[in-house]
């Protein structure tokens, strides 16, 4: 089987470490209240609807802080221990991420070196893929996972088995086409349920 798999709020714990800064930025820089909305997200850039910006405060958050971000995002609590048994069950592991390049540095770099330092194991990495479906039909993927509904809703509209890693940003949408997963150990049992 080919499984397609984000890596932002699917494999890593993002979110956390992008508040923390998109906090920090609000203070140290906007000079306001780091107050978060409430609510579910149905984009991968959370941070614009998180704290309403505008005037492109997003862009300029990103600026200074994507590399860092990128560098110390951590894996999953047992993100790394399941794809392993995937991929030594014979399966292909494709990540396909919209990270997308910056003007100080190469994303793909930067995730390939975060990957092997981590220990992910994958077949193939596909970065800037602004648009998912283009990319999984590609590479002829069978099941993708992802924690972006939006992405979900494509891909199994068109088709592919969905799995929506269960994050605070996709709680609000629901679809009988996409599994929603709180884990990896939940998603491992999603997977060998339907005979992986």
């Amino acid at each position: 089987m080919i499984i397609g798999i984000d890596i932002d709020d699917t494999i890593t714990d993002t979110y956390e470490v992008m508040i923390n800064y998109s906090q920090k930025y609000i203070i140290d820089v906007l000079k306001k209240e780091p107050i978060l909305r409430d609510g579910s997200c149905n984009e991968a850039y959370y941070t614009r609807y998180l704290y309403g910006w505008e005037n492109d405060e997003d862009f300029e958050f990103l600026k200074e802080y994507y590399e860092r971000i990128m560098n110390e995002v951590k894996p999953k609590t047992l993100a790394i221990e399941y794809l392993q048994k995937l991929h030594n069950q014979g399966h292909k592991i494709v990540l396909i991420t919209a990270r997308w390049d910056s003007e100080k540095f190469d994303i793909r770099e930067v995730t390939k070196k975060w990957i092997q330092k981590n220990s992910i194991p994958y077949d193939k990495l596909i970065v800037n893929a602004e648009n998912k479906l283009v990319a999984s039909k590609q590479e002829n993927i069978d099941v993708f996972i992802d924690d972006t509904f939006k992405n979900c809703k494509i891909l199994s509209d068109n088709g592919i088995r969905t799995y929506l890693m269960d994050s605070r940003m996709n709680r609000g949408f629901e679809d009988e086409k996409i599994t929603r997963v709180y884990s990896w150990p939940h998603l491992y049992m999603k997977l060998t349920d339907m005979g992986v």
